[in-house]
């Protein structure tokens, strides 16, 4: 797990089908900058709890990534 604050909303043009309905984030860790998928109506300036690789993919069967906010950290 990770904890980072998300600095901005990912954009795009087109997307997978099995992308519908999904929001992504950039996250800013400590070490590096994360494009993660949204589990918990988190917004830009929120310190939030990630998890990568197989335990975000774990959370999603239809859906592919590595990486999910997946709680909203108080200050």
């Amino acid at each position: 797990m990770k904890i980072g604050t998300i600095s901005g909303k990912v954009t795009y043009l087109r997307k997978a089908p099995c992308l519908a309905g999904e929001q992504f984030w950039l996250v800013d860790t400590r070490t590096e900058q994360l494009v993660a998928a949204d589990l918990v109506g988190a917004t830009v300036g929120d310190r939030v709890l990630l998890v990568t690789g197989q335990e975000a993919a774990r959370l999603s069967l239809d859906t592919p990534m590595d990486a999910a906010v997946v709680a909203i950290l108080e200050e």
